[in-house]
C-alpha cells in the first residue's frame, strides 16, 4: 500500500511542527496507541492545541459533546 502523504497533510491538523510522523498515519496512530492516546486528527482545534491527547480526555470531549 502506498502511503499518500500529501493528500494526508491536507487533514491533518496536528500543530507540533517538528512532529516526523505528520502525514504518515499509520505511523502517527501506532506511536499515540503505544502511549494510550489518540492522534491530534481526533480531537477539535482547540482541545489538539493543548497537547492533551488522552483517552480520559477524548472521553470527556464526547460526554460534553465537542466531538
Amino acid at each position: 500500500m502506498d502511503c499518500k502523504k500529501e493528500k494526508n497533510l491536507t487533514l491533518c491538523n496536528c500543530s507540533y511542527d517538528p512532529c516526523s510522523r505528520k502525514g504518515i498515519c499509520c505511523e502517527c496512530i501506532e506511536y499515540h496507541v503505544r502511549k494510550r492516546q489518540l492522534p491530534g486528527c481526533c480531537f477539535p482545534k482547540d482541545a489538539e492545541k493543548t497537547y492533551n491527547r488522552s483517552f480520559e480526555h477524548f472521553a470527556k470531549l464526547v460526554a460534553d459533546k465537542r466531538v
